[in-house]
């Protein structure tokens, strides 16, 4: 998750209760505290202009297109803080290498509760996250996700944020529905330059108990409200759903649907049902968002982790025929199961970008136009598994890392409105995606392999990923 998120312990709580003493005074207390912004409840650092446009509006790359191509989501750590001269070196590196589209969430994932007060507002560190995109010259995208305390049942005031796990995954109350479609309409005046919305994240929140399946009324509820609310705004304004988690279960469970299955599994019945019912009554899409693994619900890569990533293959082409082929994006995906703590850190790095690379050729295999790596981030430190770069607490940090090797060179060969080409391989064990200037290559396995590729022998060592020109 993400600061603040379940596994960053960031928990806020401070006493704020006021002690009177008679009944003459606890009488002044009421008056004042009645006479206060938010009837008394902690406003310290929040304003009421949060629709005010802030900073310097850029021109985003890809403003008027749907597909914003391959990029990375903003997590708990990211570099947007830290030594300025780490900091600088990774937006100038994202700069020069054309930009890489980013998500960030409005609550949690690094940013702030936007909204601790109806109607007051907290952007800080929101706007360093946007300031960062922009200064990296690159593509915006805002997720959102979560709700503010008070539209949930929980308290409001700047310091009763429940940053817990299950007060994060709670859903807004129906009856704050327009509430949070009206905090979306504050985010997308605030913030002019992003032109791209995902509505929530993972279905958090929207569970029916009571039968057993997801709350896919309840979603698409909210989710029309803030269509509908953002293109007021501006009808430029591009928003996408349902960030369903695309789960693929053994295809002999009870819930496994018989509409998509293979060697990966089986697609969740109930996930199925979840998508139909949001595709047949959405009010518009302008691109479609999922997420999911390559693995099932249970952790298993079936048969193998690289052939297990045909799963994105099947789903793509799968959700593509049941939009109409609006545009595909992926709002996470992952090819390594994480441990008890949501950490990915049992494979080599070389195992971990070989199975990721693979992952992505997968997906654009099947019709995805946009994806986001999940990036990782430690906080401090010179190690970080799976990360683009290394932590920018320190003025040597925002090192790329071989996995920032991957995606952005994967971003600026695979762009949206790629024309993908045929070559031929005479290994089984080597992957390749191409187009008539340039192949990326793949070796499965953990040893060394030759292998005859458009014509061409080469050589790969265990697990390399190769770019080939042609």
């Amino acid at each position: 998750m993400g600061r603040h998120g379940w596994n960053s312990g960031a928990r806020r709580w401070r006493l704020t209760a006021l002690l009177g003493v008679g009944a003459a005074a606890l009488a002044l207390v009421v008056t004042l505290l009645n006479t206060l912004p938010g009837n008394g409840v902690n406003t310290d650092g929040t304003s009421r202009d949060g629709d005010k446009p802030h900073g310097n509006p850029t021109a985003t790359p890809d403003a008027t297109n749907p597909e914003v191509g391959w990029g990375f989501t903003h997590t708990e750590h990211s570099a947007d803080e830290g030594a300025s001269a780490a900091v600088k070196r990774v937006e100038g590196r994202l700069a020069d290498a054309g930009g890489l589209p980013q998500i960030q969430h409005i609550m949690g994932w690094g940013a702030d509760n936007p909204e601790p007060v109806r109607g007051r507002y907290d952007f800080e560190a929101m706007d360093r996250r946007i300031d960062f995109v922009r200064a990296s010259r690159s593509t915006p995208v805002v997720t959102l996700c979560c709700a503010p305390d008070w539209m949930k049942g929980g308290e409001a005031g700047v310091d009763n944020t429940d940053w817990s796990q299950a007060a994060l995954e709670t859903a807004p109350d129906p009856e704050h529905f327009e509430d949070y479609a009206a905090l979306a309409v504050t985010v997308a005046k605030r913030y002019p330059d992003v032109r791209h919305f995902i509505v929530w994240n993972e279905f958090k929140g929207f569970w029916n108990d009571a039968e057993g399946r997801w709350d896919y009324e309840g979603y698409t509820k909210l989710y029309n409200l803030i269509y509908k609310a953002l293109k007021k705004v501006n009808p430029d304004i591009m928003v996408g759903g349902p960030y369903l988690v695309m789960d693929s279960v053994d295809p002999r469970a009870e819930e496994a649907s018989k509409a998509l299955t293979g060697s990966w599994g089986a697609l969740d019945q109930r996930t199925v049902d979840a998508f139909a019912y949001w595709n047949e009554h959405k009010a518009g899409a302008d691109f479609v968002v999922v997420d999911g693994s390559s693995y099932t619900r249970d952790d298993e890569l079936l048969p193998d982790e690289f052939t297990a990533t045909d799963k994105f293959t099947a789903v793509g082409e799968w959700v593509r025929k049941q939009t109409g082929d609006l545009p595909l994006w992926w709002a996470e995906y992952y090819v390594e199961p994480a441990d008890g703590n949501d950490d990915r850190k049992g494979w080599s790095e070389s195992r971990r970008v070989a199975v990721q690379a693979a992952g992505m050729m997968a997906l654009a295999k099947g019709g995805a136009t946009s994806a986001f790596y999940w990036n990782p981030e430690e906080e401090k430190g010179t190690e970080c598994a799976g990360c683009l770069w290394t932590p920018t607490d320190a003025s040597r940090g925002g090192a790329k890392l071989p996995m920032y090797d991957l995606v952005a060179r994967f971003g600026k060969e695979f762009r949206p409105g790629t024309g993908y080409k045929e070559v031929s391989v005479d290994k089984p064990d080597v992957r390749v995606l191409a187009t008539d200037k340039v192949i990326l290559a793949v070796n499965t396995l953990d040893r060394q392999t030759t292998a005859k590729i458009d014509g061409e022998k080469v050589e790969l060592q265990a697990y390399e990923v190769r770019w080939l020109q042609r």
